[in-house]
Formats: C-alpha cells, structure tokens, sequence
C-alpha cells in the first residue's frame, strides 16, 4: 500500500463517519454542513472551519444566480393559485377524454403543460390531483390507475423547464442554467408520449381501468384552447428568450413571475389572501432550498481538500472497463439513493462527487444533467419513500399506499425506457442547446 493510501486512510473513515449524520433523520441542511464543518476541522483546523462557517452562507445568500429560484418558485405559485393547473385540465379533457383512458391521459398532458410554468414535481402533483382525482373517481377510473398516472405525471414538473433540478445541477457544476432548460424540452415532451402511449396499453387490455367519457364537439375543443394561452405564452417567452440570448436564466424568471401575477390580477383570480399564502410558499420554499444548498457547499469544499472525487475520478478513468459500466453504476447509486431522499437532495449530495467522474470519463455535462433528472424522476415515485406517492395518497381519500405503488409499475418501466433512449441517443438532450 503507498504512502499516500496510507494518509488517506483516516480521511476515508472521516467521511465514511459524517456520512452517518446523513442517514440520522437530521435536518440534510444541517447535516451536511455539519459533515463538512467537522472534516474541515479535523484536514486544515477549527478556525478555517469557522472561516468557512462565517463565509458560505453569505456568499450563498447573496448570489445573483441562486434569485432565478425564488422567482420561478414565486412563478409557480402564481400559476397555481390563478387556478391555471384547472384550466389546462379543462382543455386536455375536451381533447382526450371521450378515449379509454383518456381522462388520464389528459391528466398527464395536463401536468406537461403545467410544468412549464411550475418546477416542482410535488407542486404539480398536488395541484393536478386537486383537479383530475374527482373527475377520474366521477367515471368509475380504476384507483392504480388514476393515482399512478399522478403520481408518475407530476415527475414531469422537473424534466420540461423551468425545472429546479436543472437550476441546482447547473449551480453546483457551473453549467449554462439556459442549456440545461433547453436540454430538458425533448426528453419531457418524449415521457410525456410515452405516459400516454402507456394509459393506452392498460385501458386496451383493461377497459374498465379507464371508462371513456362523454365527448365534446370539435368547436367546444377549439374554444376551450382559449384558457391556455397563458401557460403557452409563459413557456415561449422564458425559453424562446433564453434560446435567443435575449435574457439570463434570472431575467427569464423575473419575467415569467411578472406576466403570472399580472394574469392573475386582470383576471381577478388573486386575493390578498391567495397572494400572501403564495409569497409565504415561496419564502418557505426558498429558505429550506438555500440551507441545504449552504450545508452542501460546506460538504463539498470538505470533499474538494481531501481530493477524494478527484483520486475517484483519477481511479475510475484507469479501470479497464467500459466507460458505461461506470454509467450504469452511477444510475445504480442514484436509484437506490431516489428511494431514500428527495430529489434536490439527492443532487446536492452526489452531484460533488459524480461530476469530476463524468468528466473523466468524457462524457457531455449537459447531457448528465438531464439523465440525473430523469433519475430524480424514477426517485420521487419509487418506495419506500416515494415523495410523490405520499402526496397522492394525502388527497386520494383512502386510497392504500399499496395500490398507488402498484399503479405507478408501469409508468415506472416508461421512466426507464426513455433513460435508455436517452443513453443511447444523447442528441436527443442535446440538439436543442446545440442551436443556441
């Protein structure tokens, strides 16, 4: 064993250690920084750590960058309590729900749709299960049924932008945020196909699954278009902007969140109670997000002194195999970690670690980012926790956990369809970026 094994010796077991605080039930924030605080102690001494301590959290509240999150939460927030999730259930059930299935069917375009002003998974699970789940239950849909396809259908809330997750990979690499955006528009509008192509499959072997509804003439489905200008106008103005450079990421949000409350006010669909509870969510939101993400910087300016993704990554790079077995096991790591913790900090956690491997290795950022997304996606709606799950059965009045779990197999084997496509055709992420 060389020298330099041997000194690494007690470090390996220092972060093997405060990886325990991790899995405690502590506050990920709070443990991360804490991780981080007491590995900087032991390496360079307690008054850096303490340096660290005084230094980070400010430098991560005042960001410029890290604003974008506030504004597209606060976007989102707008969006849903304007009652914008009803409209666009309202127009995809005119289109799709004299089909088989077709009520989930529109529950899943309609969670695309609202994803594109909403970055939240959890957000868009919620708000399109207040709408479709009375609905589904009206026509006798069979429970795996509905509450799978909303529980799957919300996950789209961070592949189609803007997405939070994209927001926090291109924060801790250094990635272009807009690229990123851009990467996840194909990716999303293929999972969304794919959901649907897999509520046909079960109502056509299944047709009590999803009985057909009534239908509705062709003028009723063009008028009811009418109700969704605004969400297509929000997605086309941030990403038509920042495909064409006219705006940052922040700018794009700060736009979007104008244009939402502006809505939302000609169309007297906000109150001064319905604005406070989505300033107040915003607040909420953002606060948590930034305390896990001072917590995680911590960490990773620990992980960055000791060299251990890098002697990783150096470690990787010289096994004489292929690079995608690498890849693959990567996907492993992350599909286990999905069935423990949400999304974001999942990211924060690995992302300082993974990143310096997969360049190693050669392959595309941009690219990574939205197969780590895609792995987020698979997290939230795998047990036993299962983010997406909870928040289903939360507002499905009795419905077993069991049965919403069952529900979301075969959208679960659609995520993993479209991670293969996107490993085998990386152009798919990255022909839009591309063009900017």
């Amino acid at each position: 064993m060389t020298e330099l094994n041997l000194e690494l010796i007690p470090t390996v077991i220092m972060v093997i250690f405060g990886f325990s605080f991790l899995f405690s039930g502590m506050y990920l924030g709070a443990a991360m920084g804490l991780f981080g605080f007491l590995g900087l102690v032991y390496i360079r001494g307690l008054n850096h750590a303490l340096g660290e301590l005084m230094t980070v959290p400010y430098t991560i509240f005042s960001n410029y960058d890290l604003s974008v999150i506030p504004l597209f939460i606060l976007m989102g927030q707008l969006c849903f309590y304007a009652g914008m999730s009803a409209d666009l259930f309202g127009t995809t059930y005119k289109w799709l729900g004299q089909m088989r299935g077709g009520l989930a069917m529109a529950t899943v375009a309609a969670c695309a749709g609202f994803a594109a002003v909403c970055g939240s998974t959890v957000a868009t699970a919620v708000t399109m299960g207040l709408v479709a789940l009375p609905e589904m239950k009206k026509y006798n849909y069979g429970a795996t049924l509905s509450t799978g396809c909303l529980a799957a259908g919300g996950t789209i809330g961070i592949l189609i932008p803007p997405s939070l997750s994209f927001i926090i990979y291109g924060i801790m690499t250094g990635q272009s945020i807009g690229r990123l955006f851009l990467a996840g528009v194909l990716p999303g509008i293929i999972q969304a196909i794919l959901f649907i192509i897999t509520i046909f499959i079960l109502c056509t072997r299944n047709p009590s699954l999803g009985p057909g509804g009534p239908r509705t003439g062709f003028k009723e489905k063009i008028v009811s278009l009418r109700n969704t200008w605004i969400v297509i106008f929000l997605f086309a103005a941030i990403i038509g902007s920042l495909y064409m450079g006219i705006c940052t990421p922040t700018e794009a949000a700060a736009i979007g969140a104008f244009v939402a409350f502006v809505f939302a006010v000609i169309k007297r669909r906000l109150t001064w109670k319905t604005m406070k509870s989505s300033f107040l969510d915003t607040v909420k939101s953002t606060s948590m997000l930034m305390i896990i993400f001072a917590g995680a910087i911590i960490m990773s300016h620990f992980l960055a002194v000791t060299r251990i993704p890098m002697i990783m990554a150096d470690t990787v790079v010289a096994l004489e195999v292929n690079r995608y077995v690498i890849l693959s096991f990567i996907i492993f790591v992350y599909l286990i970690l999905g069935c423990l913790m949400d999304p974001g900090s999942m990211m924060l956690l690995t992302i300082p670690t993974f990143y310096p491997v997969i360049l190693a290795l050669h392959f595309d950022p941009i690219w990574f980012g939205v197969l780590v997304t895609i792995m987020c996606e698979i997290g939230v709606i795998t047990p036993p926790v299962g983010l997406n799950v909870f928040v289903i059965h939360g507002i499905a009045g009795g419905v077993p956990m069991y049965t919403i779990f069952r529900g979301i197999v075969p959208f679960l084997i659609a995520d993993i369809i479209l991670l293969a496509i996107i490993i085998l055709f990386p152009q798919i992420s990255l022909f839009i970026p591309s063009l900017m």
